[in-house]
């Protein structure tokens, strides 16, 4: 099985399957039976694919495929879940049956070096979708292991992994410590974070105690129909915002007078979704909404153990009126986020549990822009033995409302905002990018 697809320079990268998909059971007897997913792992069960690049001047790419899956199998002692099988529990909620069947786990071969894929901190579906493997016939989540991955050798001795996870069982942060767990165990090197598996810690209270209005649920009347906006094809972009870009938002925002302080989320943030707000033309009147995950993991009483295995992300939100969000000074929208990060309490989490316990919402993306924060996750300091990625990011965006954040560069000091827009408001939202 060959995947082709022409770059922007008319060379068509190919990649082809040189074993058959088999599953990597962990190599030592795990615990069966069923895996308590908390409502915090329900809301999010959407597939993320990432792509690692390796190269290393000392080091060929003969045995990557043999030293990666013999660490999958013994990471995968400590992370057995893992290698178990997604189903629905008696209430209807997602739940892992332990059985130890293993990860999915396929080796391919490029006809290319590693430089030909092009620049993967940009997602680009079509090209980086080769290095990662999609289960042909799975059509929902429930046939699909939570972890497969992909090592695909290189011409150049460089070799990529492509993993498909899914984010019920981990957040940002857990896939990471899980991916360098993994790293460790190729280097035989012992855990520096072995997992916490215990995600009864954050069950639901009984009686359930709703003590805040969840508007992160509401579903907002789409007034401007931007969803018409969104049947001509999507393009994605990537806008990367170096510090001397960011120091001058952050100074916008300062203008005024009326905030005291400010990040560099908060202005980064407010300066997408304002400018997100006018190229999809939102009429003034119409309700928009900003959707973002806050790190629960400290702002827990008490904290999350360390090494927490599961989602440990609450999603927060705000929510005003397009007109006000582009006509009021820019320290309007900021304040806007900051009090949406500061209403993450203990009991706004525990309140937001609850929520989902009582009434099983998703949170609902009409007129909603979602900001995920890759940018604090240290994915580059993964090593199997080859040195740190080359490369690393997301293969495509899970939701068209999704924007991403990534760090990159030197010191990791530039950020950049990846999204995807339909062309002709991509163009607005290109032009109003080069505004600051």
């Amino acid at each position: 099985m060959a995947m082709t697809n022409g770059n922007s320079g008319g060379f068509k990268v190919s990649v082809k399957l040189t074993s058959e998909p088999s599953l990597v059971a962990p190599a030592e007897e795990t615990k069966k039976g069923m895996y308590f997913l908390s409502n915090l792992d329900q809301n999010i069960a959407v597939i993320v694919r990432t792509v690692y690049c390796f190269k290393s001047a000392e080091r060929g790419n003969e045995k990557a495929a043999v030293v990666m899956k013999n660490a999958l199998k013994k990471v995968l002692v400590e992370y057995y879940p893992l290698a178990g099988r997604l189903s629905i529990s008696s209430e209807g909620k997602l739940i892992v049956d332990c059985t130890g069947e293993g990860a999915l786990y396929v080796e391919a071969e490029a006809n290319c070096e590693m430089e030909e894929i092009g620049d993967i901190t940009k997602p680009d579906p079509a090209t980086l979708g080769m290095l990662v493997y999609n289960i042909p016939d799975a059509k929902h989540i429930l046939q699909m292991p939570p972890l497969v991955a992909q090592v695909t050798k290189f011409k150049c001795g460089g070799f990529s992994v492509g993993l498909c996870m899914n984010h019920c069982m981990f957040d940002g942060i857990g896939a990471m410590e899980f991916v360098n767990s993994w790293g460790e165990v190729a280097r035989e090197l012992p855990l520096s974070i072995p997992p916490f598996l215990d995600r009864s810690i954050l069950k639901a209270r009984e009686p359930p105690k709703i003590e805040f209005i969840h508007k992160e649920f509401a579903d907002i009347e789409d007034k401007s129909s931007t969803n018409t906006l969104y049947e001509d094809d999507m393009v994605y972009r990537s806008f990367c915002f170096d510090p001397e870009k960011l120091k001058s938002l952050k100074a916008k925002a300062m203008e005024d007078g009326v905030l005291d302080s400010c990040t560099t989320f908060e202005v980064l943030s407010a300066f997408v979704w304002i400018a997100r707000t006018k190229a999809l033309k939102m009429l003034p009147n119409q309700e928009t909404k900003l959707l973002f995950a806050v790190d629960g993991r400290a702002k827990f009483n008490p904290p999350l153990p360390k090494g927490y295995f599961g989602n440990g992300i609450v999603l927060t939100n705000s929510v005003c009126q397009a007109g006000e969000l582009t006509e009021k000074p820019f320290s309007y929208a900021v304040s806007l986020i900051q009090n949406a990060i500061k209403m993450v309490t203990d009991s706004y989490m525990r309140s937001a549990i609850d929520y989902f316990e009582v009434t099983r919402a998703r949170p609902s993306l009409a007129c909603t822009l979602l900001i995920t924060t890759w940018s604090r996750l240290s994915f580059h300091t993964t090593d199997f033995g080859w040195g740190e990625p080359v490369l690393s990011g997301p293969v495509s965006l899970p939701e068209k409302e999704v924007i991403l954040f990534l760090s990159h560069g030197i010191e990791r000091r530039n950020i950049n905002v990846l999204l995807g827009l339909p062309a002709p408001v991509m163009k607005i939202f290109q032009d109003l990018m080069m505004q600051i």
